[in-house]
């Protein structure tokens, strides 16, 4: 990742080698998708009231150089994490044990964990559960060791609302025809080549794991008119990503779907006595649907539940038998305290779920040493780091949030953590702070062209579809599991987050190197 060649990618553009790049790529972009509504800050809403422009998603000009071997143990790993995660949303006691340490101190999560509760009292009555999951990772190279090897750490793992699987499809496919068209310089030649531009199948493949779902649900009535369901915010500025997901659901396997506000739920939704949710289009109220599948792309922050109605709105979906991707129990599995329960060194919790020793320790690797900030002996040492100017500035401090923009970094932790009570410490995890190696990039931006170094983050998406377990079988078994493609989101290097939709990066594809 250090050669000579490497370090003069990208090339500079004359202007009209730049002009021609950009040109190619606005249009390619608006004309296949790979696009956003844009921001009120770059376009006033008073601008566009009927809501009909959209612009070019921020986009990277070049592919970006990744380590071979890196992508290739990203990819590869990803069923084991699959396992991994569908079997702790499956093992409610040991779920339990985790979130009851966070009840007190994070309403959501108290809610989320209620809200289960509640399902549990009336008794669940779908066996079925669909992830469409995402882990993030980013490149490790240590800065102490000279010419070290490049690693993979990972950032998250991402249990709902897994975003811009429709996206990475299509710029994957801008970076092969702008090389196919000859808009990169021919001084590029020996770094992007063809066999090098990994495409990314992610919209395909998640549309395929929707209609594993909607196929394994079945019917409870005569003659029904079956969906899925996208429940979704509203407004929506990524909703192309989303609609490529539904084209492909529909072009590939048949399978309808609709979009539904989640604020809008408890209106066109009803469940029958036997709990099958029904969903009836306002734009057609003389048809209902009976529901196979809700895909929660709202709901996973607190800021989707403004109203008690709209957690009356989540028990009611939670009570249904429409399958749910994700279930709130998988939901649960993707807070950060599971993640640092996995990860804190010598944590005895892995192999719970990963009974094979070499998968094991091959999903260990990937993991970057994360703490807790309880009252333990690992806390009481987190504790330390983190009010330490000195030491805070190698970690992250994470909450139990998706959606970006949610971290707290290097310096700014002590003073954070002088204004917050102790009481509400342990509901945070301390991160040690992956170190990628040196890149640059363009970003485009709301037309806006910006050069310097960047930072990569590489998430690979996985289908997982499951039976839960019962008195006689606890554990439960997988039915389908398989990597789904992939996402690169690139950042400025002054940039700590790395959310597109959030306004922080920009969606990319990988140009594989070696070395």
């Amino acid at each position: 990742m250090t050669s000579n060649s490497h370090a003069e990618y990208p090339p500079e553009l004359s202007q009209a080698e730049e002009q021609y790049l950009l040109s190619n790529l606005k249009d390619w972009s608006i004309a296949h998708g790979l696009a956003v509504r844009p921001a009120p800050s770059f376009v006033e809403p008073s601008q566009d009231p009927a809501g009909v422009l959209a612009s070019t998603a921020p986009v990277t000009l070049f592919p970006s150089l990744f380590p071979r071997s890196c992508f290739e143990e990203g990819m590869a790993i990803q069923k084991a994490y699959n396992e991994l995660y569908s079997g702790i949303s499956r093992d409610e006691p040991w779920l339990q044990s985790i979130v009851e340490e966070l009840v007190d101190i994070d309403d959501f999560v108290a809610k989320l964990w209620r809200t289960h509760l509640e399902v549990k009292k009336e008794g669940y009555v779908q066996e079925l559960s669909l992830g469409l999951f995402r882990s993030d990772y980013m490149v490790h190279q240590d800065p102490s060791l000279a010419n070290a090897a490049p690693g993979l750490k990972q950032v998250e793992f991402n249990t709902i609302a897994s975003s811009f699987g429709g996206l990475s499809s299509q710029v994957s496919a801008l970076h092969k025809y702008l090389l196919t068209i000859d808009a990169y310089p021919s001084s590029t030649s020996p770094m992007i080549k063809e066999e090098g531009l990994r495409q990314s199948n992610s919209a395909s493949s998640l549309a395929k794991g929707l209609a594993a779902a909607h196929h394994a649900y079945g019917s409870s009535r005569a003659s029904p008119s079956l969906c899925v369901l996208f429940v979704v915010q509203n407004p929506e500025r990524n909703v192309f990503d989303q609609r490529h997901l539904e084209y492909a659901l529909l072009k590939e396997s048949g399978v309808r779907s609709f979009r539904l506000p989640f604020s809008e739920t408890l209106a066109h939704t009803r469940l029958d006595s036997d709990r099958t949710l029904i969903y009836t289009p306002p734009n057609a109220p003389s048809t209902a649907y009976e529901v196979t599948t809700i895909y929660f792309r709202a709901g996973y922050s607190p800021d989707d539940y403004p109203r008690d109605e709209d957690w009356s709105a989540r028990l009611h979906l939670e009570k249904s038998r429409a399958i749910k991707c994700p279930s709130i129990l998988t939901h649960l599995a993707g807070c950060k305290k599971v993640q640092q329960v996995l990860a804190t060194p010598h944590s005895p919790h892995l192999k719970r779920f990963l009974p094979n020793d070499q998968v094991a320790a091959r999903v260990l690797e990937t993991f970057a040493p994360i703490y807790p900030l309880d009252d333990s002996e690992a806390g009481k040492e987190a504790r330390k780091l983190a009010t330490d100017a000195s030491s805070a500035t190698k970690y992250v401090l994470k909450p139990q949030r998706e959606g970006g923009g949610n971290n707290v970094y290097r310096k700014a932790i002590p003073p954070f953590l002088e204004k917050l009570p102790e009481t509400h410490w342990p509901a945070y995890i301390l991160m040690e702070m992956i170190e990628p190696p040196p890149l640059e990039n363009a970003i485009l931006r709301n037309g806006e062209l910006q050069r310097g170094g960047v930072i990569c983050e590489l998430g690979v998406y996985g289908v997982c579809l499951w039976k839960e377990g019962n008195g006689n079988d606890k554990k439960g078994e997988v039915l389908e599991s398989w990597e789904a493609g992939y996402l690169l989101r690139t950042k400025g290097d002054q940039s700590e987050e790395g959310g597109v939709a959030a306004g922080f990066g920009a969606v990319d594809s990988c140009c594989l190197v070696d070395g």
